[in-house]
Order: structure tokens, then sequence, then C-alpha cells
């Protein structure tokens, strides 16, 4: 276990922290963010996200995640992260399932309950939110928000930065492109 920074402290924030708890994966932990300064979950926000650069935090903690909804500033701070030489790593919470034959990409969180199927490849900076599944062959491309409850069917292909909404089914071999949002349902 480590120390880690997580960039963000809003609600997306909390549901990190507290799975990278459950998971084992830090033992400390510390937040960035522009709009509060408040504790989350009793850790402390230690300033802005421009301090992710700072060498003293990054002394401090190296690992990072990004918790920000926003696909396109989710990918971007993950990039200066891994400029900077923070570690990423793949947040997993210990009751969600994930098929040993699966690829996920650096700085991805799955929630609890969440399920990934066989062959899946999941991308950089993915949400795989909370009771939802991916199941087998499908590919989740960077950025992605799979929100809870949503389930997609074998081999669907979903682009960069798109935002499949809460409870949502996707029938299977559906292509979707980057940048679009599935509504909820």
């Amino acid at each position: 276990m480590s120390n880690l920074l997580i960039l963000g402290a809003g609600g997306h924030a909390s549901v990190v922290a507290e799975a990278a708890l459950e998971a084992g994966l830090a033992s400390r932990i510390a937040f960035l963010d522009d709009c509060s300064s408040q504790s989350v979950l009793g850790w402390p926000v230690l300033g802005p996200l421009e301090q992710s650069l700072e060498p003293s935090i990054k002394a401090r903690f190296p690992s990072a995640l990004v918790a920000i909804g926003h696909s396109a500033l989710r990918l971007r701070l993950l990039a200066e992260l891994q400029a900077a030489g923070y570690l990423l790593p793949q947040l997993n919470h210990p009751t969600a399932w994930i098929s040993p034959s699966a690829q996920i990409g650096p700085g991805t969180v799955v929630f609890a309950q969440a399920a990934v199927q066989s062959q899946t490849v999941i991308g950089r900076g993915v949400i795989v939110n909370t009771g939802c599944s991916v199941d087998h062959d499908s590919q989740l491309c960077d950025g992605v928000h799979i929100c809870p409850g949503a389930r997609l069917a074998g081999e669907v292909f979903v682009g960069a930065r798109s935002w499949i909404g809460i409870g949502a089914s996707v029938i299977q071999q559906v292509r979707i492109g980057s940048d679009v949002t599935v509504g909820a349902g």
C-alpha cells in the first residue's frame, strides 16, 4: 500500500477513495481540487489541481488517480500526471468481477459490483461504474464512462470520451462513436 493522490474532491472522488481503501491500493489519501478546500471523508484537500506538478507533492504521493467526470479533462490530467512520473494504477473494487483475459488501461476505475467479461479491452481513464456490466469482446476507448447499472452486450465498441447513461442497455455488436452521450435507461 502507498500514498495516493486523487485529483478532484467531489462525490466521484469520495467513491474512488473508498474503493482504493477497500482494494488495499492506498493507506493514505489526499486530494487536489480547484473548487473545494474541505476535507473528503476526513482526508485533506491540499490545494488546487496544479499542485500535482510540484515535486514536494509527487515525493509524498507517488501514485495518482483522476476522479473528475469530464472525460477530456480527466484524460488531459492523466497525461500530465504520467509525464510528471506518477504511477497511474488501475483501481478495481474488491466486489467487481474482471475476467483474467480482459485488458484494462492505467487510471481506469472499476467500481463495486461491476462485471467485465472475457476478452474485453478497456482504455486509459475509463470509469466502469457501480453495478454495470461489459460483456465479452467489447472495447471501451480512452475516457469512456459507463454509468451505474448500464449493460453492454458482447462485441460492443464505445469510442473515446463517450458516456453511456445510467441504466442504459446496448445490444450486441453496436458501434458507438467518440464524444457520444447515450441517455439514461
